[in-house]
């Protein structure tokens, strides 16, 4: 999902000049997101499992932001004693949860539905805002977190059943836990830039990565990590047989990094709460690519509820 609410600060004099280039780095962003979701999904069909995949993705994105900032931004390389514990939540807790759980519910849903169920993250936000911080928001959040309630329980049709349309209760529950935890990833990168040492959106996702990698490198160590996993083959739907290898670079590259520079170059030129419409094309281009490329195919109901949600967190998202 893209970063929205980790909008750096515009480049002066540039946003609103050019904001069809914004809108077309979101996009090209918001597509390479959709599309790495299917490249997940096929890797995950091989002998590779969930926590190391997501260990190679959080190290290979750490190292690769961290190349991009020491050549860009050196001074943000240096870490402040009053941040270290902000970082280190921001990566274990947000950002290594929300994409372990995520490939848990992609494993065992259809992507156009464990990435709706991911995407209702922005109405936890602001249910937090109004009820955590008990700050004002407008009276239209009560019409998106309805409209996402319906849409939720067209997906999953909950009157007949979870068994009844082949969703599981570990995927379901998977997607509503990556929720969570964006929801948390999306606090944590807000208070880190709006602190008193505000940081920038790249060294910022950076060092979650890297927390990301330490909290990874605990739980699964390299030397008993299943490196054999990678080296078999993975065949997509009536197409090539490619290494595990190479998807697994594919993800690293144009699935994190590159779409995560577009993102943040798209926001010097447009604001987050226009990017945030081009973002709700995410879910429906990666259920698009996934029945292309996966042959899945979502029920009419089901695409009705997809379309339900975003419309309410579209809602929601205004309301702050």
């Amino acid at each position: 999902m893209t970063p929205l609410d980790q909008a750096p600060s515009p480049i002066p004099g540039t946003r609103g000049n050019r904001p069809a280039l914004g809108f077309t780095l979101y996009l090209a962003g918001a597509l390479c997101f959709a599309f790495n979701s299917s490249v997940v999904k096929t890797i995950l069909e091989t002998p590779v499992e969930a926590p190391a995949l997501s260990a190679v993705r959080s190290t290979g994105a750490f190292l690769l932001l961290l190349l991009i900032v020491a050549v860009t931004r050196p001074h943000a390389l240096k870490v402040r004693r009053d941040e270290v514990l902000l970082l280190l939540a921001y990566g274990v807790v947000g950002l290594s949860m929300t994409q372990f759980l995520y490939f848990v519910a992609i494993e065992n849903l259809p992507i156009g539905v464990a990435l709706v169920l991911e995407f209702t993250a922005p109405i936890l936000v602001v249910l937090w805002v109004r009820f955590g911080r008990r700050q004002y928001v407008r009276p239209w959040v009560w019409l998106g977190l309805v409209l996402a309630l319906i849409g939720l329980a067209l997906i999953t049709q909950v009157w007949q059943g979870l068994n009844s349309l082949d969703l599981n209760a570990i995927g379901v529950a998977a997607g509503l836990g990556a929720a969570c935890a964006l929801a948390l990833f999306y606090l944590l990168g807000e208070a880190r830039q709006r602190g008193q040492h505000p940081r920038d959106s790249v060294s910022l996702t950076m060092w979650g990565f890297g927390g990301a990698t330490l909290f990874w490198a605990v739980a699964q160590p390299w030397w008993s990590f299943p490196w054999s996993d990678f080296s078999g083959d993975a065949t997509l739907l009536a197409g090539p047989t490619l290494p595990v290898w190479s998807l697994t670079a594919w993800m690293i590259v144009m699935g994190t990094v590159v779409p995560f520079t577009l993102v943040v170059a798209a926001l010097a030129w447009i604001s987050a709460a226009q990017a945030s419409t081009v973002g709700m094309i995410e879910p429906l281009a990666a259920a698009l690519i996934a029945w292309i490329i996966l042959g899945e195919v979502l029920t009419p109901l089901q695409i009705a509820g997809g379309i339900t949600v975003l419309a309410g967190v579209y809602i929601a998202e205004r309301s702050r």
